[in-house]
């Protein structure tokens, strides 16, 4: 009888742990980052054909991380306007001919493009040494990553791709 009982409550043991095998670990987070010109703060395509990596990360419930930059899908939206020298216009909508991002988390700026401004604008008579920019967003492309249904945190991008108001022409952090 006795054995009967150890038996019994061993395979309830068993039956329990077993059960839970599988289930209880679960995509607790998804974390985007850029790496590229830029710091913490802001991220910037700089220049004809610049490139920043997009990396994702899956955070699991159990503790883990895990890359999964070539299992997500991005949702990228336009969040305010591009520089135009001359006045603001719209950012151009995502696709593939403005900021492209490959299968790969690669995101490529390919329209000419000037989504910062120089504060205060205008042209100082003598460049200080070394130049001092006071850079502001006119608008980014917002960037989610989505990995099994779950959503990152938005990661913004500036682009600076065409010349911008600064004393010497440039557009955004370099």
């Amino acid at each position: 009888m006795k054995r009967t009982n150890i038996v019994a409550a061993l395979l309830v043991t068993l039956t329990l742990i077993s059960t839970g095998c599988g289930t209880s670990d679960y995509v607790q987070s998804v974390q985007l980052t850029a790496t590229g010109p830029g710091n913490a703060a802001f991220s910037n395509l700089a220049g004809a054909d610049g490139t920043i990596q997009l990396n994702t990360v899956a955070v699991y419930h159990s503790g883990k991380n895990v890359p999964v930059t070539n299992s997500v899908t991005y949702t990228v939206s336009t969040v305010g306007t591009q520089d135009e020298l001359s006045g603001y216009a719209p950012i151009p909508a995502y696709g593939p001919t403005t900021v492209p991002i490959d299968p790969t988390g690669l995101m490529t700026i390919v329209a000419s493009l000037c989504t910062w401004v120089d504060l205060p604008s205008g042209t100082p008579p003598v460049l200080p040494t070394p130049p001092i920019y006071n850079w502001e967003y006119t608008g980014y492309y917002q960037v989610v990553a989505v990995y099994n249904g779950v959503s990152s945190q938005p990661v913004a991008i500036g682009a600076g791709s065409r010349a911008g108001n600064a004393p010497d022409g440039s557009c955004g952090p370099q």
